[in-house]
């Protein structure tokens, strides 16, 4: 296994500290000339050469050459060092504490680095030599099961595609949740939105994947990757034949008990089988023997959900903020009043994935009504599932074997309340909520025996009792009252022995290093009894031993270790039971889940005051006082201002394409937005921001909104606008939704108008998708006379002699002016620029004949092209 190394994980430059004979490289060694536990430390690293190796020496975990440098940059650890052989000096060391673990691990996760756990096998007491050590588990981005290692409202997805030609497949997995899915594709675009849409954590291919690296960074010399390929991802190489169809399908096939894979929906999708075959083995590779129980594969077809491409959810800000990246601020913020981690992360899945099936959306619609109509139904239900945990996580802990004994209380303290949720519900009847009115009679029952087994508050460590309760199993209860017995005789000794030898101030102790002792201070030791046997000297007391104390000592010592190792076995027991409920366990979280989203959709409803939208199959868009749903919650109540739509030609009052003029900051941009999320809040089922809204559904959103470069692949500002609207007219149809925010604007004027010009008349008369076209361009406003499916709105301001005031309407009618010169004095440019820019555009519209020409209204054919253009003279 090898890594494409992604940022932050390249290995530092070593740092060589005070002693330059320190080894900082294992391959500079006489591996023959190594101690025996350096030489197997450099075989098991040889094994595992593309991840950092913890090695578990006693309480650390260390590290050793070359890893040892990197974790001590990656984590900021000082390097030490450790004699590894006599002729070959002292390694680079650097280690952490083994209760830190996680937290380090996590560091190093975030930072791309894969992390080798090897874990000593034997105890050590009863190690003959060298202690037994095997690499346990191997942590990767896209493989971490543990809490801390997640994030709780996102899914940490790790996927796996293959490529042949142009066809693709590509399954994903998160194993921390169980979710399992595969699909496969004609075109490299779509595996790349694919993968821009899951944001995962790995990515695993295998060594024959064509012309991957520039596929991973599209260039001059690649045209097969769409605009905003994806970024660099943690990519790891895999080999070959874990990729094959015969092994995939093989893996998959014992993986799932099935004789087939028709009831998986992948027997005729070959490449989604591989992809899917080549996870399942990346998953044995490094789970080793921890079992991550995955639910059914499922397939799926792109053609199912409104396809939203990475740049239009950059552009509509669905789970972040352009400008920064920041979650406020997003629709997710607006939207997200989720009670449990299952439900933001749902959340989150249903807002990438909008739907195209009608019934699911009026299904989602419908519970959102019934939820509306009873408002103490929904705060009732909010209220019991914020005392919910993490089902599915925490049965994919139990599931893997895992789970720790707080785990399994938190998840019986879950189950136990899902009564109260099917109670809550018993009245209602939309399909969601019914889903939830009966519970498992087996989950009821496995909750009760979690909570008679367990005690209530356990502590981490599965190893030194205190987990399980009494009356559980009888061994345990003698055993239990074997130890409190010696333990009383021993709280009992220290008073007996006072009276016996009249030493008032005789003290019993204890510590791990010489067990339990008689202490008695150095001026007391000749009154000592002479059958006490001399343990320890201090400055200030002398320590004793007895026989009988000893004895007592090694019944209480013996008896815990058997109580310890058989309250662990009970709760080992008890763990593997929940685990062969997780699948179920996951079922009833995912209804949850569900209700979870859509009571939080009714919350935003209900405050934001959100209507239904009706929606058909048609190409209708009707949006009476239409609002942003993020703007609108930024705003004082009362200060947006709202606006309708009326897209499509068949309308009352409708286009296929409106050309949208106004001033800099009137408010274009947030208009376009808000018609884009009103349409996807629609289709993901969710009520939106409006008096009323008629919308017929969208194959796709598109949105070309703003100005960015690419410098990384060497593409200008003007470049990616040209990619990104090429993108759009190649793939819009008649039922997408294209949002435009200024075309052409980044290259010469009249090369931009004609540009614009052409792009906003093939949409409309080619294409025909429903579009709105915002621009600066006013005499884009002539296409209006001559397409009968294209209409003109404006952004109305109201124009003082000192000032405009934007009053943020959007009107019939085009506007004749930008006042981009009020923008730029209300930005604060100096006012002898102003006064200057004024006089510039005096002359420009004086001499433009273009310009004139257009606002007499003389021109019925398009803006002239660039070379027309050229012969125009300005005057200075």
């Amino acid at each position: 296994m090898s890594q494409v190394p992604v940022a932050g994980s390249t290995p530092p430059s070593p740092r060589l500290g005070k002693n330059p004979a320190h080894v900082q490289h294992r391959k500079a060694v006489d591996r023959e000339a190594l101690t025996p536990m350096m030489r197997h430390y450099v075989d098991i690293k040889d094994e595992y050469p593309q991840n950092l190796l913890l090695y578990r020496v006693g309480d650390f975990y260390e590290t050793f050459f070359e890893d040892a440098c990197t974790i001590a940059k990656a984590l900021e650890l000082v390097l030490t060092s450790k004699e590894c052989g006599k002729s070959v000096g002292r390694a680079t060391m650097a280690g952490i504490p083994h209760h830190a673990l996680e937290r380090y691990c996590r560091q190093l996760v975030e930072k791309g680095y894969s992390v080798a756990i090897c874990d000593q096998v034997e105890d050590p007491a009863l190690a003959k030599g060298l202690v037994r050590r095997e690499v346990t588990r191997v942590i990767t981005p896209g493989t971490v099961l543990e809490e801390g290692l997640l994030q709780a409202r996102q899914n940490n997805f790790l996927a796996a595609f293959v490529i042949v030609g142009k066809h693709w497949g590509l399954a994903y997995a998160d194993i921390s949740t169980g979710e399992f899915l595969a699909t496969q594709g004609s075109d490299c675009e779509g595996l790349f939105q694919e993968l821009l849409r899951l944001q995962p954590s790995e990515v695993i291919f295998p060594t024959d994947a064509p012309d991957l690296q520039q596929m991973l960074r599209p260039g001059e010399q690649c045209d097969r990757l769409p605009p905003g390929a994806p970024p660099q991802f943690c990519y790891t190489l895999r080999s070959q034949g874990s990729f094959v169809l015969a092994e995939a399908r093989q893996r998959l096939l014992q993986t799932f008990r099935v004789r087939s894979l028709e009831g998986l929906g992948c027997e005729s999708l070959p490449l989604a089988v591989r992809a899917a075959g080549g996870l399942l083995a990346y998953l044995e590779s490094t789970q080793k023997e921890i079992q991550v129980p995955l639910q059914l594969l499922r397939s799926y077809s792109l053609s199912e959900f409104l396809i939203v491409d990475h740049q239009t959810r950059r552009n509509l800000e669905l789970t972040q903020t352009t400008r920064d990246g920041t979650y406020h601020g997003s629709l997710l913020w607006a939207l997200d009043r989720t009670r449990t981690a299952m439900g933001g992360r749902l959340l989150r899945q249903w807002l990438m994935q909008p739907l195209l099936n009608l019934e699911e959306i009026s299904a989602r619609q419908d519970t959102i009504a019934e939820l509306m109509a009873g408002p103490l139904l929904r705060q009732d239900l909010q209220t019991l599932l914020q005392n919910i945990y993490d089902l599915e996580r925490l049965a994919g802990r139990a599931g893997s074997g895992t789970a720790n004994a707080r785990d399994l209380v938190a998840l019986a303290d879950s189950l136990e309340r899902l009564q109260d949720l099917a109670h809550r519900v018993a009245d209602c009847s939309t399909a969601f909520l019914t889903e939830i009115q009966q519970v498992p009679p087996t989950l009821e029952a496995l909750a009760q025996r979690l909570l008679d087994h367990l005690v209530e508050n356990p502590p981490l460590s599965l190893t030194e009792g205190n987990l399980i309760q009494s009356g559980v199993h009888t061994g345990l209860d003698q055993l239990r009252a074997q130890v409190d017995a010696d333990q009383q005789w021993i709280a009992n000794l220290e008073r007996e022995e006072r009276d016996r030898t009249g030493i008032s101030t005789l003290k019993v102790g204890f510590n791990k290093a010489f067990g339990y002792f008689l202490a008695v201070s150095r001026a007391k030791a000749d009154q000592v009894p002479a059958a006490y046997i001399r343990k320890q000297t201090l400055t200030n007391e002398e320590r004793y031993i007895t026989p009988e104390l000893k004895e007592r000592e090694a019944r209480i010592f013996n008896a815990q270790a058997e109580l310890f190792e058989l309250e662990y076995q009970i709760f080992v027991d008890l763990r593997a039971e929940v685990g062969e409920y997780a699948q179920l366990i996951r079922c009833v979280a995912q209804r949850i889940a569900a209700v979870d989203v859509l009571a939080g959709l009714t919350e935003v409803a209900l405050y934001q005051n959100y209507c239904r939208p009706v929606l058909e199959d048609h190409r209708h868009l009707a949006i009476e006082a239409g609002r942003h749903p993020v703007v609108e919650q930024s705003l004082p109540s009362g200060f947006f201002v709202p606006n309708g739509t009326a897209l499509g030609h068949s309308v009352e009052g409708g286009a296929d394409l409106m050309i949208l003029t106004g001033p800099n900051a009137s408010g274009k941009s947030c208009y376009l937005r808000q018609v884009g999320l009103i349409q996807l809040m629609a289709q993901m089922g969710s009520f939106v921001p409006a008096a009323a809204a008629h919308l017929g559904l969208c194959d796709r959103i598109f949105t070309r909104v703003g100005a960015v470069d690419d410098l990384a692949t060497g593409q200008s500002t003007f470049m990616v606008e040209m990619n990104e609207t090429a993108n759009i007219l190649n793939h819009a149809t008649a039922r997408s939704l294209v949002l435009l925010d200024e075309i052409g604007r980044g290259t010469a004027t009249f090369d931009g108008l004609s540009i614009a010009w052409s792009v906003a008349e093939y949409l409309a008369h080619q294409v025909k998708a429903r579009t709105i076209f915002a621009t600066h361009y006013h005499e884009l406003n002539e296409l209006a006379a001559l397409l009968p499916n294209v209409a003109n709105y404006q952004v109305t301001v109201k124009a003082m002699p000192d000032q405009i005031i934007f009053l943020h309407q959007v009107a019939p009618g085009g506007a004749s002016r930008s006042y981009g010169i009020e923008a730029g004095r209300l930005a604060g440019l100096p006012p002898q620029v102003i006064q200057r820019a004024r006089q510039v555009l005096r002359q420009i519209e004086k001499h433009s004949k273009i310009a004139v020409g257009l606002r007499k209204g003389h021109s019925q054919e398009p803006p002239p092209v660039s070379g027309e253009a050229e012969q125009f003279e300005l005057p200075f």
